[in-house]
C-alpha cells in the first residue's frame, strides 16, 4: 500500500483565487457603509452633491475669483474698491497679504520683526526636539534652558546691539506661543504634585489640593484672568507692580494645573490595585514606586485627555484679550479695523484660523503615533 502511495504522481495543484472584489477591498466596503440600500444610497448620493458643491464654492470663492493684492495709494492707504467690488463672490486675500505682518507681530517694532520670526521657529523647533524619544532624558533640560534664554534675549533685546523692546509692544504668534508653552510646561508637573495630594494619606494634604482643585475648575478662566488683572494688583506692597503678560501666565498655569490634576488622577484610579502592591512587595519608597512604576503606566493611559486638554488651552490662550494682551487673534481682529479694511474678517479668521489648526492638529496627530507605539505591548 505504501509503494502505490509513494509512486502516484501528485495532482497538479490549481493557482490561488483571489476574493472576488465584491467581498473585499473598496468596492466592499464602499457596497456595505454607503450603498447597503436604496435609502443609504440616496443620502450617500445627496451628501455627496452637497458636498461637492461645497467644494466648488469654496474654490471659486478663495482662489478662482480671489483677490491676492490691491494698489496702494500715495498716502498709504490700500485701495480696496477692487475687493468690495466682488460684493462676497471671492475672497480679498489683500488684507492677509498687506496686514500678515501686524497679524504675526502685532505692534512690535516693524524694523525688528525679524526677532520674534526667530522666536517663533524656535519654539517650533524645541517642540520637535522635545517630541523625540532619543531627547527624553537630563539633555533635554539644558536645551530648554538655553533655547528660552535665547527667546527672551530676543524679545526683549538691551543686549548684544538688539534694542529694548518693552512687553507692551508684544503681540501676535509670539504671545500665543509663550503664554501656551509656559503654561502647559509649568502646569504639567504641578498637576502631577496636585494628583498624588489627592490621592495622599495626610488629611492636610488632600484638603489643600481639594480645594485648589475645585476652587479653580469651579470658576471660569475669564474671571481668573480678570482677577490676576485687576485684583491682584491691590493685594501688592505699595510701590511694587508685576508685569500683566507675567499676570496672565500665573493665571492660566494654576487653570491648566488643575484641570490636567484631574486627568492624571483619572489614570492613577484606572491603575490596577496589583501595581501597587507589587511595588510595595518590592521593597521600594513612595517616591521610586510612584516615579517608576505607578505614574508611567498612569500617563501612558491618559495620553489623548492629556493632549486634549492641551489643545484646549492652547486655543484658550486667546482670553488674553480681555486684559489688553495681543495675542494672536485679538491682532488679527485689531488689523481690520483700519476703514479700508473693514468688512474683510472673513479672510482674517481663516488665516489666523488655519495657524491654529496647523499647531493643533499637529498635537493630535503626535498624540495618537505616541499612544500607538507606548501601548503596543497591548496588542500582543
Amino acid at each position: 500500500m505504501s509503494d502505490i502511495t509513494a509512486n502516484t504522481p501528485a495532482l497538479p495543484s490549481s493557482p490561488p483565487r483571489s476574493a472576488p472584489l465584491t467581498a473585499v477591498g473598496p468596492i466592499a466596503w464602499l457596497r456595505a457603509n454607503l450603498f447597503s440600500g436604496w435609502l443609504s444610497t440616496a443620502v450617500t448620493l445627496a451628501l455627496g452633491y452637497l458636498i461637492v458643491r461645497a467644494v466648488m464654492g469654496f474654490v471659486d470663492w478663495a482662489f478662482i475669483n480671489a483677490i491676492w493684492s490691491v494698489p496702494i495709494s500715495p498716502t498709504g492707504v490700500a485701495q480696496t474698491q477692487a475687493c468690495r467690488d466682488l460684493h462676497g463672490s471671492g475672497a480679498c486675500w489683500a488684507v492677509v497679504t498687506e496686514k500678515h505682518r501686524f497679524m504675526l507681530f502685532g505692534t512690535y517694532p516693524y524694523e525688528q520683526h525679524w526677532r520674534p520670526a526667530i522666536v517663533c521657529l524656535l519654539f517650533v523647533a524645541l517642540y520637535i526636539v522635545s517630541s523625540m524619544r532619543r531627547f527624553w532624558n537630563w539633555t533635554l533640560i539644558p536645551i530648554w534652558i538655553g533655547t528660552l534664554t535665547t527667546i527672551g534675549i530676543l524679545m526683549w533685546g538691551g543686549i548684544l546691539g538688539l534694542p529694548y523692546v518693552p512687553q507692551e509692544r508684544w503681540g501676535g504668534l509670539p504671545i500665543t506661543l509663550i503664554l501656551a508653552t509656559f503654561g502647559l510646561a509649568l502646569a504639567f508637573p504641578l498637576s502631577i504634585l496636585v494628583a498624588l495630594g489627592r490621592r495622599s494619606s495626610l488629611p492636610a494634604i488632600k484638603v489643600l489640593c481639594v480645594l485648589y482643585v475645585e476652587l479653580i475648575r469651579g470658576v471660569p478662566l475669564i474671571s481668573l484672568l480678570f482677577m490676576a488683572s485687576v485684583m491682584f494688583p491691590l493685594f501688592l506692597p505699595e510701590g511694587m507692580n508685576i508685569d500683566k503678560l507675567l499676570r496672565a501666565q500665573i493665571a492660566i498655569t494654576l487653570f491648566a494645573g488643575a484641570y490636567l490634576a484631574e486627568v492624571v488622577r483619572g489614570g492613577l484610579q484606572a491603575l490596577p490595585k496589583g501595581q501597587y502592591e507589587a511595588a510595595d512587595a518590592m521593597g521600594l519608597s513612595y517616591w521610586q514606586k510612584t516615579g517608576f512604576i505607578i505614574l508611567p503606566q498612569a500617563l501612558r493611559l491618559v495620553i489623548p485627555p492629556l493632549v486634549n486638554t492641551f489643545i484646549g488651552f492652547f486655543k484658550d490662550t486667546s482670553l488674553v484679550l480681555i486684559i489688553g494682551i495681543f495675542d494672536l487673534l485679538t491682532a488679527g481682529k485689531t488689523a481690520i479695523v483700519e476703514p479700508s479694511w473693514q468688512g474683510f474678517g472673513v479672510e482674517v479668521y481663516v488665516f489666523v484660523g488655519l495657524i491654529y489648526l496647523c499647531f493643533c492638529f499637529a498635537m493630535s496627530k503626535y498624540s495618537q503615533g505616541l499612544e500607538a507605539e507606548l501601548n503596543r505591548h497591548r496588542r500582543r
